[in-house]
């Protein structure tokens, strides 16, 4: 029997056949609403793409040409010779490893936290809650940059300069962390965890079996922009290492660059530029369908 032939079920009524669904899904960008959505998407998408196009092709153009002209897009002679020159000098490995294990630790130690105090703060009554709660979100009004001198003073106080440590725990604190988690328990409904406790669960049982595989989405999301900011973050590991084993890779590249590397060795920079960025590329493209999940289902709403 062909595909567009009348069908019988088995409860014996007939039933006309669906169309195809690649020919449902063409007609759905059939609309001129849908045109123009999906039109002015693919322009963002190139105007956010060109500037790492921008410096993929001056990675892999030659200096003397750079010196000449550096506002074409597309050169006719291409070169290796500058993202060679970034793994052949300072100690790259080393920094690599330093920011890896800086954000693995702060990402993982993040999501919990965040994901703890956001469910205490969205289930849990205790006397202050509110109080806590406000004083949290209260962080997120402070600058890091006025936070620079108490924390310096206070690891180099402990002789805790150039270790992970001094790395890793200032950026546990993440107000907007427990904020995003905080509302997505808060929209969860109260009978899953009622219903548990029927069963005799415990609050940690309840947190472990129930809340956190329901929290996926977003603690995936949180985890995504913690790996991003931490991996990113120049200023504070500028601050607190002062030896060059202990450099991360965004202050360890920034420290390659001499005073004039903008006009004579601009492919040079744009190669540091690029390696450093890889780690970020390669995790948005392998985790971009749970970030845009996380992002739609981050207000608790299925």
């Amino acid at each position: 029997m062909s595909q567009h032939s009348t069908l019988v079920t088995r409860r014996g009524s007939v039933e006309a056949p669906d169309a195809p669904r690649w020919r449902a899904w063409l007609e759905s960008y059939k609309t001129p609403r849908s045109i123009a959505y999906h039109g002015f998407m693919i322009c963002a998408a190139f105007v956010w793409f060109l500037p790492i196009l921008w410096m993929i092709s001056m990675s892999l153009t030659p200096n003397d040409i750079l010196q000449e002209s550096s506002r074409q897009l597309f050169h006719s002679q291409l070169t290796l010779s500058n993202l060679l020159g970034v793994f052949a000098t300072g100690d790259l490995a080393r920094w690599f490893l330093n920011s890896f294990i800086v954000t693995s630790i702060t990402t993982v130690l993040t999501v919990i936290f965040c994901a703890m105090a956001g469910y205490a703060f969205a289930r849990i009554r205790f006397p202050g809650s509110r109080i806590l709660y406000v004083a949290v979100l209260a962080g997120l009004m402070v600058p890091k940059e006025a936070m620079f001198i108490p924390l310096y003073l206070m690891f180099s106080g402990v002789q805790q300069q150039n270790t992970y440590e001094a790395l890793i725990l200032p950026r546990l604190a993440a107000p907007l962390g427990v904020f995003i988690m905080t509302q997505f328990f808060s929209k969860i409904p109260p009978e899953l965890e009622e219903a548990a406790r029927v069963d005799g669960a415990g609050r940690w049982r309840v947190f472990y079996s129930i809340m956190l595989p329901l929290a996926r989405p977003a603690m995936a999301s949180l985890a995504i922009f913690t790996f991003v900011l931490t991996w990113n973050d120049y200023l504070w590991p500028l601050v607190i290492s002062t030896r060059t084993e202990w450099f991360t890779v965004t202050t360890g590249l920034a420290s390659l660059q001499s005073n004039f590397d903008a006009t004579t060795n601009l492919g040079d920079l744009m190669a540091r530029g690029l390696v450093g960025s890889l780690p970020l590329l390669a995790i948005f493209l392998i985790f971009q369908r749970q970030l845009i999940r996380g992002i739609t289902l981050g207000s608790g709403e299925k």
